[in-house]
């Protein structure tokens, strides 16, 4: 049973996400959620393919704990947690939350899949609820000088941000927090306690802060010192299939897209990998499952 359900989802993977998805909640009928914006370690991972994940990270969780853990990417849970989460979690195993099933996430690296965010900016968190319930969320970040390197301890982590019943919208959970300033990789830690039963839920989510924006081309360029010359140079040619810079139409959340489309976003043409439906957190850099530049 375990082999097909695997093959299924395999085959799932090469249709399109939403098929995957789907398959995946089918599979794992005990698990709720994890967070989708900044994406969690498992989701991100899950997304890359659990049999052949893309980055370096997302390999070294599966040869640490196997592929089941990124099948079951929204089930890290302690069921009778009941608040007790420091006393259950113990140093060094907040991201698996103690479950050796998950251990391959508590590795200490500084090349797990991130998402950028702006330090002391506002941010709308987006929380994959594939069960809903009742319940209070808990953002934390780690505090300024955290080495992502060093196994992540309850001490390195600063509570931002709380939210009781926050609205479900698109099958998540969505909630704008105030940033505290931050400079360079952190974790974005989340507990989701229910209030309807003990159990709870954790993720570890990588983020960046800072870093240099990207200059936009100006729009009316000054006029040439010199004439221009009466012969044109010769135009280079683009690779095959990829249009002029800056003529994809721009990548836009909550749009469906097909196998090889092409879209710019941050100054690069990405083409698309899987047909999904996009989400805010999927932008193309962060999710190489799904994009690549063109």
């Amino acid at each position: 049973m375990e082999r097909r359900r695997r093959r299924a989802l395999t085959v799932a993977a090469l249709g399109g996400l939403p098929a995957l998805a789907t398959l995946a909640l089918v599979g794992t009928a005990g698990a709720h959620g994890s967070m989708q914006s900044p994406v969690s370690r498992t989701y991100a991972c899950f997304l890359e393919g659990p049999e052949s994940p893309d980055t370096p990270a997302c390999r070294a969780a599966v040869a640490a704990g196997g592929t089941q853990a990124l099948y079951d990417w929204n089930e890290v849970n302690i069921a009778d947690a009941a608040g007790r989460h420091r006393q259950l979690i113990p140093d060094g195993r907040l991201c698996s939350a103690n479950r050796d099933k998950y251990r391959g996430f508590d590795l200490a690296r500084a090349d797990w899949p991130a998402t950028a965010l702006p330090s002391g900016g506002n941010w709308t968190f987006a929380y994959r609820a594939t069960a809903p319930h009742r319940g209070t969320f808990q953002l934390h970040v780690t505090r300024a000088g955290y080495d992502p390197t060093q196994p992540l301890r309850w001490s390195d982590l600063e509570l931002f941000h709380t939210a009781t019943d926050p609205a479900l919208t698109d099958g998540a959970y969505r909630m704008t927090a105030r940033l505290p300033q931050r400079t360079g990789r952190h974790v974005v830690y989340s507990i989701w306690q229910r209030s309807d039963s003990p159990e709870a839920f954790y993720t570890c989510s990588d983020v960046t802060f800072g870093g240099t924006p990207t200059t936009p081309p100006a729009t009316n360029p000054p006029p040439p010192t010199t004439p221009p010359p009466t012969t044109p140079p010769p135009a280079t040619t683009p690779p095959p299939g990829t249009p002029p810079p800056g003529t994809a139409p721009a990548w836009q959340p909550g749009t469906a897209y097909a196998v090889d489309a092409l879209v710019s976003y941050d100054g690069r043409t990405w083409r698309c990998r899987q047909a999904h439906t996009s989400l805010t957190g999927w932008e193309p850099p962060n999710v190489p499952a799904l994009w690549l530049p063109a």
